[in-house]
């Protein structure tokens, strides 16, 4: 048997194992079944290969997480050591271990000012979740019961439990599961290319904050808790704030003394070119909620950051806290999330998504901008999002039954590149650790796909 029918064989035994007994995430799987799925079967760098030998570059860093590169030995012996002296331990009952108390002063260090007490999850939905009670509660230690609302934004996505889904606002997510729950409400993103039509940016941006205070003044400021939002939004379609957008919106939230918070999920650990979007933008957080990056995706973990005014109220409070997972501050996944943040420093990675190799990155992302397909480029540090339309003048879209962006993603996978479709928005978030020769060869693949489309299309 050639080694290639071997191949071809294990990987037609791995796709009916998973299709008789896997549930995958966002997924329909009858048609998954149907087709098989791709079979990932090893990652160095910024490449990963699949099951048949296939190498392709990976334009979205796994799933937004990967920044130090796979098969980084510094986080794989990390964890190995840890597993060897403490493979488990909870944070339960008056316990800690020198890893979560390690990795809780390195995060105070390079997260945002004032943000120096964390609460350890395990994903970041689990981490919004954690951020929803932790609200709930200060306000209540507050004597402010009533301050229970919390608004977010349209097509924001932070994660999939009942409160984390509630405040997203993709709202497919909403009807399998009878969501929002009540005290959820959302208001406008700051979608400039799409919705912006003829105002500036500037003015657009004031424009969409002012809608947090119509709908504070709607509501009533002694009823609203908090303001979540991300720094960029991610999943719903890489939308990038303009600049005067993030400034009134801290202005909003203290004039009217709502919580803010924010889910840096995507934006922390470099990938807007500082060590966190909140950083990137001015943003003056009450609370963070960080996961993907902080470990690279080597292993699961999040942390929900607070604030001195939350710290305080929680940490004096008289009562007990209910609330805590079993692997909150998994020792070996905190251990692993130090050696990551070792790397990150050690090899100034941040520093290169926010100085030579982000500002190459954008150039590429920004040459882009010349084909007939591509409306808008967007982005920031080693962010970016191609907007495929049908009409460059108007921004007319596609309908959305052609599928436009599903096509180019297969067209993507077919050629080496992975390269995230959002609609027909074309997102890629490379590892921080790519260079220069590596993102030639990731924006000539990103042209070559979207040529593909194009000739689909009748446009080439």
């Amino acid at each position: 048997m050639s080694q290639t029918v071997a191949k071809s064989n294990q990987t037609k035994r791995w796709q009916e194992m998973d299709a008789a007994h896997h549930l995958h995430p966002f997924t329909t799987h009858h048609e998954l079944a149907k087709k098989g799925a791709r079979v990932i079967t090893k990652a160095k760098g910024v490449h990963i290969w699949d099951s048949e030998g296939n190498r392709l570059i990976d334009g979205m860093a796994g799933l937004w997480c990967v920044q130090v590169g796979y098969g980084r030995e510094e986080l794989a012996e990390a964890g190995y050591k840890a597993l060897k002296e403490l493979p488990f331990y909870n944070t339960f009952f008056q316990t800690t271990h020198p890893y979560a108390a390690e990795l809780s002063a390195k995060l105070a260090e390079v997260t945002p000012k004032g943000i120096d007490r964390f609460f350890f999850a395990n994903s970041g939905s689990e981490g919004n979740d954690s951020a929803v009670k932790i609200i709930r509660y200060y306000w209540n230690l507050q004597g402010k019961p009533q301050k229970k609302v919390i608004i977010a934004r349209k097509k924001a996505y932070h994660g999939v439990t009942m409160a984390s889904a509630s405040l997203s606002g993709l709202t497919s997510m909403h009807p399998q599961a009878d969501l929002p729950l009540p005290g959820f409400v959302h208001i406008d993103c700051p979608y400039w290319y799409g919705d912006g039509g003829d105002m500036t940016p500037e003015d657009f941006g004031l424009k969409i904050a002012r809608r947090l205070e119509e709908k504070i003044l709607e509501l009533g400021a002694e009823n609203i808790a908090a303001f979540v939002a991300e720094p960029i939004q991610g999943a719903g379609g890489l939308i990038i704030p303009p600049s005067t957008y993030w400034p009134e919106i801290n202005r909003i939230c203290k004039k009217y003394d709502i919580l803010l918070h924010v889910d840096e999920v995507i934006c922390g650990f470099g990938r807007t070119g500082k060590w966190f979007g909140s950083d990137t933008y001015g943003i003056e957080p009450d609370m963070i909620n960080m996961a993907k990056g902080l470990s690279s995706g080597y292993q699961p973990i999040a942390a929900v950051g607070i604030g001195g005014r939350i710290g305080e109220a929680i940490f004096n409070s008289s009562e007990e806290w209910s609330h805590g997972f079993t692997y909150s501050g998994h020792p070996v996944a905190c251990a692993v999330a130090l050696a990551n943040l070792d790397v990150m420093q050690k090899e100034k990675l941040v520093e290169k998504a926010g100085g030579e190799i982000g500002a190459y990155f954008q150039k590429k992302l920004k040459e882009l901008e010349d084909h007939p397909l591509v409306g808008e480029t967007r982005g920031v540090g080693l962010i970016g999002g191609i907007e495929l339309v049908k009409d460059k003048k108007t921004r007319e879209k596609y309908p959305s039954e052609l599928d436009v962006g599903y096509r180019c993603r297969v067209h993507c996978f077919d050629n080496g590149l992975v390269m995230r479709a959002i609609g027909d928005t074309m997102v890629l978030s490379p590892p921080l650790v790519i260079t220069k020769g590596e993102l030639d060869e990731l924006f000539g693949l990103a042209r070559r796909c979207i040529d593909l489309i194009a000739k689909d299309l009748g446009r080439s």
